[in-house]
């Protein structure tokens, strides 16, 4: 583990988690690939057990708001989402005819290494990473207002919609309001 890196896990706290695409390249740029990600994610919730209070899928990186798995470590259900994705994404590329085959070099890190984890002790906290979260497509202009970026559980909040990944205990609307 990198000097100075510190996680505390284990005590069944909320984990604000945030990983990075390689060199922050938009490897998550496409639509497919943001659509790819949250069905993976899902699929990875379900199989660690743990519950997703929130997420945003961004061009180089991702955010969730999550709680400990109940099978296995928060560590381990990371390191499966993050290489089924890269995994799906590269086979998409090499069906889609892109890969060039006269091409000795090894591929690049689709993923940064690990992922930055902040421990989650307040509900204040909690409700202060979803705003972040929510309002990071529109901070990066990517979108005019939140409820228009797909990949976020922001539809879910304001509008009670379920998308692709389930959320977990719904939190008072008016707290995520802007």
């Amino acid at each position: 583990m990198p000097k100075g890196l510190r996680r505390i896990q284990g005590g069944g706290d909320r984990h604000f988690i945030t990983c990075s695409c390689y060199r922050r390249q938009p490897s998550l740029g496409s639509a497919r690939r943001r659509d790819l990600f949250v069905n993976i994610l899902e699929e990875v919730r379900q199989k660690y057990d743990f519950v997703v209070w929130g997420y945003v899928v961004m061009p180089e990186h991702f955010h969730l708001l999550v709680t400990e798995p109940t099978h296995g470590k928060l560590s381990v259900a990371m390191q499966v989402l993050k290489q089924r994705v890269s995994s799906a994404c590269r086979k998409r590329k090499k069906r889609a005819g892109q890969l060039n085959i006269w091409q000795d070099e090894k591929e690049p890190a689709f993923w940064q290494r690990r992922y930055y984890d902040f421990n989650v002790y307040s509900q204040r906290k909690h409700i202060e990473k979803l705003r972040y979260m929510h309002r990071n497509p529109v901070k990066r202009g990517l979108v005019a207002s939140p409820e228009l970026w797909k990949w976020s559980s922001f539809r879910h909040y304001r509008y009670g919609e379920q998308g692709p990944v389930k959320i977990g205990v719904i939190i008072s609307h008016p707290l995520l309001r802007s």
